[in-house]
């Protein structure tokens, strides 16, 4: 019996994160789900977008099935209080959950399915992003009335930590080859060390061909060549923004999932947001958080059942006869998801 902590999030999570629970259950792995929230659910119940509870039960089962949460733009910072009087203070709640829980580096995979139109019909990447530093880290003041600063921040810790994990992923799923992305021609000190520190990583990883390019080549090549690359490491920001990237080169949002990793911790969560206009009305693609459970079950060790919900996913968007609006369907969540599990 696995226990999950599972976090439905808002807008279209609730529906996502339903169907991928049905899912995980038709495997007949047996979890046992405890639920949490953040964000304005716990505004309303608790007081505080990140409660001490919600933490309390990740760190317990050490793995969460998360939902995505509304994150205003330019909202409130989150503010976290510890027992030792300490105050930390995080840019959203996404943010604060991660690095309050310790994972340090978030993985995407992004894969093209037959039966999708997709620009790039072939892409199979995972972009790999370290998450405690960069510009990502939220460090910004006011300089004056009418400019503002943003810390990049990089260390020699984080970046090793963070490239050591992407060559230990790389060579346990058997990636050939892992892109360093970086902007080591200007930014010669942030980025420069971020480089240097992956290559030195990379001498202890002979298996694992590695390579570099700055992040601008990388966009030019994806949007050219995309099924030239393979597993690509980077600071934050870019990681982020390439993989949404590839999710719009794959042919949907709904189709890329993902998962943060610390020591002691895992959070499995879609790429895409809360998308408020599709909230409650049964249309949204519920594929990118039941591939998000399929990583999961992998991480427990439940290899012969991830395997068996990936196949259904395949199966059915190959099919195409039960497919959401942005796969070229009209079918429902619960359709689809139906469908899936008939798969399975």
């Amino acid at each position: 019996m696995h226990k999950i902590t599972v976090i439905r999030g808002d807008g279209v999570g609730p529906e996502i994160s339903d169907a991928t629970m049905r899912v995980i259950e038709a495997t007949g792995v047996k979890c046992e789900w405890d639920f949490a929230v953040i964000g304005h659910e716990a505004e309303k119940q608790f007081g505080a977008s990140l409660p001490n509870q919600t933490l309390e039960k990740i760190r317990a089962s050490g793995v969460a099935l998360k939902g995505p949460v509304i994150i205003e733009k330019m909202g409130d910072k989150v503010v976290i209080s510890h027992d030792d009087h300490t105050q930390r203070v995080y840019s959203n709640v996404n943010a604060a959950l991660r690095l309050e829980l310790g994972a340090y580096v978030n993985v995407r995979p992004l894969r093209a399915f037959e039966g999708v139109k997709a620009h790039a019909p072939k892409l199979d990447v995972v972009v790999i992003r370290e998450l405690t530093e960069d510009l990502y880290s939220g460090y910004e003041h006011q300089v004056g009335q009418d400019a503002a600063e943003a810390i990049k921040i990089t260390t020699r810790r984080a970046s090793e930590r963070a490239a050591r994990f992407a060559f230990d992923y790389a060579t346990q799923r058997r990636r050939r080859r892992l892109s360093i992305i970086h902007k080591a021609n200007v930014l010669q000190l942030t980025d420069g060390l971020f480089l240097r520190t992956a290559r030195e990583v990379a001498r202890e990883y002979p298996g694992v061909k590695c390579d570099d390019a700055m992040i601008d080549s990388c966009v030019y090549q994806l949007a050219c060549n995309p099924e030239g690359w393979d597993a690509l490491l980077m600071p934050n920001q870019y990681g982020d923004i390439i993989s949404d990237l590839c999710a719009g080169l794959v042919g949907s949002f709904g189709l890329a999932p993902g998962a943060s990793f610390g020591d002691d911790v895992a959070i499995f969560e879609a790429a895409h947001g809360a998308a408020l206009d599709l909230a409650g009305q049964n249309k949204v693609n519920p594929a990118a958080l039941i591939l998000c459970g399929a990583m999961m079950l992998d991480h427990l060790g439940e290899i012969e059942a991830a395997e068996r919900i990936r196949n259904a996913v395949k199966a059915v968007i190959k099919e195409g006869r039960a497919v959401t609006q942005d796969l070229g369907g009209t079918a429902k969540t619960t359709a689809m998801t139906n469908v899936i599990i008939d798969h399975l």
